[in-house]
């Protein structure tokens, strides 16, 4: 059976890296973006990653510029003003494409294993995503694509998916869910 142990992916440098170095930690997949409503999302991954680093946790953020161009500029100055701007420490990675014929293979692999999870209804956000994507595609929540920036899939220490978590999702509902797959 495959897991995310068996893909490589590149460091903002474009050095490939393995995620077997990520086995038996807890990881939490983003594709993220810095000119994003859900861009202040930086924030609280930083928090989850500072509460439960030390447990065998990691967040692996992707930058992705495929939703509105709301990830432009170099890896270089993407991670500049991560760093700078929200204070983020855990690992970031070459911008990659997370939908479409050449999306990153561990981005299909991970829309393999779980497709779109649903909105929170009562993010403010919402209704604008809701409009849009229905707009571009009426049947869009029947795809396993990737709807938007901060979408983040969880994998347990064994490198398999257990769950996947649109951009609206309450922080603390996903810090729940990691703290079981902690124990």
């Amino acid at each position: 059976m495959k897991t995310v142990y068996d893909y490589s992916v590149k460091d903002r440098k474009g050095k490939a890296v393995s995620l077997k170095e990520y086995a038996n930690e807890v990881l939490l997949i983003v594709n993220t973006a810095t000119k994003c409503g859900f861009t202040p999302q930086y924030e609280e991954l930083e928090q989850l990653y500072k509460k439960y680093h030390s447990q065998g946790f990691e967040v692996l953020d992707f930058p992705c510029n495929q939703f509105g161009q709301q990830a432009p500029g170099t890896d270089e100055a993407i991670h500049e003003f991560c760093k700078l701007t929200y204070g983020t420490e855990f690992p970031r990675f070459k911008k990659i494409k997370v939908n479409g014929d050449d999306a990153d293979p561990l981005y299909k692999f991970l829309k393999q294993q779980k497709g779109f999870a649903g909105w929170d209804e009562s993010h403010p956000l919402t209704p604008v995503l809701d409009d849009l994507l229905s707009k571009a595609d009426p049947n869009y929540k029947n795809s396993a694509d990737i709807k938007w920036n901060f979408t983040k899939f969880l994998i347990n220490k064994k490198g398999m998916v257990v769950a996947r978590f649109e951009p609206t999702e309450k922080i603390e509902h996903i810090a729940a869910q990691i703290e079981e797959l902690l124990k």
